[in-house]
């Protein structure tokens, strides 16, 4: 069969539909492996990677869908992309059809047979190829939310790890060379050297000590 590798062209959208380790696996198997010209970069795949694991680089994406007779991608088609649609095509893919009656038509019009990653089921009925997708978006959903609780980002800004609450004591602010700014606490006792608090071989009561 002959797979073609188109690159994603969705907004925001940097993966790739496969990694040289699968174009290898599928080239080994007898496959012939259409890969368009830096499918890859996004997602750290350099095209000569996929060149020494069996792929053909194809600078047009017109090409590698024209000669494709399956296309594997990550995401579902767009606009752009349906005239390249052909029919007898086979396309696997994340198609998430529900909420998108045009790009259903377009299926359907075009006589491509969609195969949705979403919806394919392991002997034990769980989705395989769904679940890595629904993890990291729960992992991303902390980091996102800790991104949006910042104050620069119209949040509360609150730190989502907390801070350390300070035992009863007294601060001292030095600067890198360890010269003495201030102080809210009794220093008198110890040693001033020009502008530097000594406090070696000292008993200081502080919490924190600041340096800037």
């Amino acid at each position: 069969m002959i797979i073609g590798l188109p690159k994603e062209i969705k907004d925001n959208e940097y993966r790739v539909g496969l990694t040289p380790a699968g174009v290898r696996a599928l080239s080994e198997a007898g496959h012939r492996v259409l890969v368009e010209k830096n499918a890859g970069e996004g997602s750290g795949f350099d095209d000569s990677l996929y060149t020494r694991a069996g792929a053909t680089i194809i600078s047009s994406a017109d090409d590698v869908w024209s000669e494709g007779e399956m296309i594997v991608k990550v995401k579902e088609p767009i606009a752009p992309e349906y005239p390249r649609m052909r029919d007898g095509q086979l396309l696997f893919t994340y198609l998430h059809l529900a909420p998108d009656n045009d790009l259903t038509r377009q299926l359907l019009e075009r006589g491509v047979t969609g195969v949705a990653y979403e919806t394919i089921t392991d002997r034990r009925g769980t989705l395989p190829l769904l679940t890595p997708m629904s993890e990291v978006a729960g992992r991303m959903a902390v980091q996102v939310g800790a991104h949006y609780l910042e104050k620069m980002q119209g949040g509360r800004g609150i730190l989502l790890g907390g801070v350390r609450m300070p035992f009863k004591g007294d601060v001292y602010a030095l600067n890198v060379e360890g010269r003495f700014l201030w102080g809210n606490g009794d220093v008198s006792g110890h040693q001033l050297l020009g502008d530097r608090l000594d406090l070696s071989g000292a008993s200081v009561n502080f919490t924190f000590l600041i340096r800037f």
